[in-house]
């Protein structure tokens, strides 16, 4: 089973994107930030679940769908770095994916951060 890595720009994503869905509907934002979870967690089972990134032309990055967003991550060994969150009408910029080693953050604040989004 793999490891699912949450990094810090990852999350940073998430929380920007329930935060704005928040100041609407509130439940909304918190069902979404639960579903992405869930979604993500196949990962740990299934690492190549998701489909390869098309705009970035190469087999390195995946993704998952989550409408509305769309969650980008690579497989590392037995880790799954979750790299980041983007809303599905976003374009996806390469530069974002450039850095690949700065991603690689602890997990710690990661797990602590999702149990208080549950």
């Amino acid at each position: 089973m793999a490891e699912i890595v949450w990094t810090e720009p990852a999350l940073a994503d998430l929380d920007a994107i329930a935060d704005y869905i928040a100041l609407e509907n509130p439940t909304a934002a918190a069902g979404l930030v639960q579903r992405i979870f869930r979604h993500v967690e196949r990962l740990g089972e299934h690492p190549l679940l998701g489909p390869v990134v098309p705009e970035l032309g190469h087999d390195r990055y995946r993704h998952l769908v989550e409408p509305p967003c769309r969650v980008f991550y690579r497989v590392d060994g037995d880790r799954v770095l979750v790299l980041h969150v983007l809303r599905g009408e976003r374009l996806v910029r390469p530069e974002l994916f450039a850095a690949p080693a700065a991603h690689a953050q602890d997990a710690g604040a990661t797990k602590s951060r999702r149990r208080r989004a549950r």
